[in-house]
């Protein structure tokens, strides 16, 4: 089977509307995109876990629907626009799509991928570059984390500059479960991961059995009374800066006396604030930065 995309630019009000209305009209899949990616005009929209955009809209929006090349484009795209209350009804463009295999072309998007010294990110369809090296067999998945996102490779660094051997470790919004992964083949003696999302603990606990790593990993509910460490020699925390400034106490909490703090999801503009958050706690300071990205560190006081 063929398909061809119908591409419709519309303002920021439409583009929900008008993408619901294309699924009904009889589109198979419908996605939202600047339609000024690429230029100066560019807009790119942040989320933060639970702080989403409301609406994955820009000002100037691209609508893209794909639907079978036999299908009748101009009336999906008239029935849409008035189920939507669009009019006129919006012109639009179509696309053919090439039938490909579509497996082999995913795959061929991701490679091995070498982060700091001696660690590789490398999809079970590849095989490891350096079989000596720290190995990681992870697939793209649905939750974050493949060591591609300059934040996940900072904190992957921070941990290979300091292996934490024989230490215990919390990462605390584990996403798939690599740092967590990473501080076990390090030498950490106990690991724990954490995240609000229960796909990406199921993700991170299969990923980890796949690289035979022991780790236990919860959500923030079950880990609150979980038999584990009340605090722990490393804390790694890879989210965003409003999350990490309102988990400052809490987070600071987890650090055991001389224990290390390693925050990230930090853009280097809000470096400042993020360490003031956690100023009375633990004094944190740029360890490193990457593509517009930080990644903040300090120790917490040892006990007297």
């Amino acid at each position: 089977m063929s398909w061809t995309e119908i591409v419709i630019e519309v303002a920021r009000d439409h583009a929900e509307a008008l993408s619901d209305a294309l699924m009904e009209a009889g589109a198979l899949s419908v996605s939202v995109e600047d339609a000024d990616e690429g230029t100066e005009a560019e807009r790119p929209l942040f989320g933060e876990p639970g702080m989403e955009p409301t609406e994955a809209a820009w000002e100037h929006s691209r609508v893209v629907a794909l639907a079978d090349e036999e299908a009748d484009h101009a009336a999906i795209v008239a029935d849409a626009a008035v189920a939507c209350g669009v009019a006129p009804v919006p012109q639009f463009t179509l696309r053919p799509v090439a039938e490909q295999d579509w497996v082999r072309l995913t795959q061929s998007q991701f490679d091995p991928i070498h982060i700091g010294k001696n660690i590789w990110v490398v999809p079970s369809w590849h095989d490891a570059p350096d079989p000596n090296g720290l190995v990681l067999e992870l697939d793209p998945g649905l939750a974050f984390g493949t060591g591609s996102h300059p934040t996940t490779r900072l904190c992957m660094e921070w941990l290979e500059a300091h292996p934490p051997q024989a230490s215990t470790v919390l990462d605390y919004g584990c996403g798939s479960g690599i740092l967590a992964m990473v501080a076990k083949k390090l030498g950490a003696a106990e690991v724990v991961g954490v995240d609000i999302d229960p796909q990406a603990i199921e993700s991170a606990r299969y990923n980890s059995e796949r690289n035979h790593c022991e780790i236990d990993y919860y959500v923030p509910e079950e880990f609150a009374g979980a038999a584990h460490p009340q605090a722990y020699g490393v804390v790694v925390a890879n989210i965003l800066s409003s999350p990490l400034k309102l988990m400052a106490p809490m987070l600071s909490s987890r650090v055991a006396p001389g224990g290390m703090l390693v925050l990230s999801g930090i853009l280097t503009r809000q470096a400042d604030e993020v360490a003031a958050a956690y100023a009375p706690f633990i004094k944190m300071a740029v360890w490193a930065e990457h593509d517009g990205w930080v990644v903040l560190a300090g120790q917490s006081a040892a006990k007297l």
